[in-house]
């Protein structure tokens, strides 16, 4: 059984390397042919970005499968060496505990590269190492207080239950609901300062737009997202009472006011559609058969790995076979989110103007440098927002129709048009 488990994990991180691969090879052929949707010098950065961070996906695969080799041939062996093989809730967190600590510190120099080498020297990253210590101590501190209370619960469950494959998949889909619960409210503030949005005809459009929506939140916030990165971005978060509307203020910074509408029209779009519930079911379906296949995994599995199965091999052995099926998961994902997405992009553009929304769009390509081209298949498989060009495409916007080569002002791609016309 070991070595079919070996089999398809090689599989998988293959897929992944092939896919990575086709994408640079796309990209770097792509970024030389004539820009869409950005200056030339900004399209070719943007095709450089979009390889490097591949190419770091690409190293990252080759350690994430070097990994679960150490684990499955030895490595579980070892560590229930440390910790002991008695079957108890202590004996199982200490387990989990350790399996994570070694997983994160392998991959954190991967992390420490992307943000303060790809990231900085594209001209993203604004954090500190100092600020980074800080983040990651808190990451921690967070980690060792929710995550052993589920790890807890889980052993509790996996020890003294003989469906436990069914209850620990209901206690996890119950703390996922209840993480969207609380993260906007109590663990995001603990990152980021979130200030309320002044009063002004902003915010009263925007809560205008989300009485007509039909989304009572707790609050519109600014986020002081500039100090960690310099892109731009906005997001409803949290469910029932704990919605709040959140703008990072380089949105703020770079969008005019009817592009900020247009933008939060989009969102609201999906508060509209329901596309939060579908997420949640999606999620909870995945999650129940990750924990109905690895939970029915045969008891000599564990024989060839050399260990007892106990509460806490049996939680890290799921651990370590999720991205297996989330890799497997993804394209139905991403397709039922593209789908999502383009109902989304018509209820912004019904609600904020289609016009505001298509210069919205080109804005956020261009300063958070998405290379706006992709490789159909890698496409087709990981984006859960459809390319840039087809959104823009399905909402009447023809690229040709203006030079990117110029610098456009804040209020707007259509009004710079107009002004050219005038001219």
């Amino acid at each position: 059984m070991l070595l079919w488990i070996i089999g398809i994990y090689s599989l998988y991180i293959l897929a992944k390397i092939y896919f990575s691969i086709m994408q640079i090879g796309y990209i770097n052929v792509e970024k030389r042919r004539k820009p869409v949707l950005m200056p030339q010098g900004r399209y070719y950065v943007a095709g450089n970005y979009a390889v490097a961070k591949e190419r770091l996906a690409i190293l990252e695969s080759f350690a994430e499968y070097l990994l679960f080799l150490g684990w499955v041939l030895g490595g579980f062996r070892w560590l229930q060496g440390v910790v002991g093989s008695e079957d108890t809730v202590v004996n199982a967190v200490l387990f989990l505990f350790g399996f994570f600590a070694v997983n994160w510190l392998v991959m954190l120099p991967f992390e420490i590269y992307g943000r303060f080498r790809i990231d900085q020297s594209f001209g993203f990253n604004k954090m500190t190492p100092r600020m980074f210590v800080v983040d990651t101590l808190k990451s921690i501190l967070l980690f060792l207080i929710l995550g052993g209370a589920l790890f807890a619960a889980l052993a509790w469950i996996v020890s003294r239950n003989e469906n436990w494959w069914l209850w620990g998949f209901a206690l996890l889909f119950a703390v996922a609901l209840l993480a969207n619960v609380i993260y906007p409210t109590i663990i995001a503030p603990i990152f980021n300062k979130f200030t309320p949005l002044p009063e002004g005809e902003l915010r009263d459009e925007i809560e205008k737009m989300m009485q007509e929506a039909g989304l009572r939140s707790n609050g519109i916030f600014v986020m002081d997202a500039s100090k960690r990165d310099s892109r731009l971005n906005a997001y409803f978060g949290g469910l029932g009472r704990a919605k709040r509307v959140v703008l990072f203020d380089t949105l703020l910074n770079k969008l005019s006011d009817k592009e900020l509408l247009a933008v939060l029209g989009h969102e609201l779009g999906h508060y509209k559609h329901g596309d939060i519930w579908k997420n949640v079911a999606m999620m909870g379906g995945f999650l129940f058969v990750a924990f109905y296949l690895f939970g029915h995994l045969p008891q000599g599995l564990y024989t060839e790995m050399g260990v007892v199965p106990t509460a806490g091999v049996t939680l890290a052995t799921i651990f370590l076979l999720l991205p297996v099926l989330s890799f497997i998961y993804t394209p139905l994902m991403s397709m039922l989110s593209r789908h999502n997405e383009y109902e989304a992009d018509r209820y912004g553009s019904e609600i904020g103007g289609r016009q505001n929304l298509i210069s919205a769009l080109l804005k956020l390509v261009s300063e958070n440098k998405s290379f706006p081209k992709s490789d159909p298949i890698y496409s087709r498989f990981y984006h859960t927002h459809p390319p840039i060009l087809e959104r823009l495409e399905a909402l009447g916007f023809d690229p040709e129709q203006v030079d990117m080569d110029a610098e456009l002002p804040k209020e707007g791609i259509f009004e710079f048009l107009d002004r050219d016309e005038e001219k």
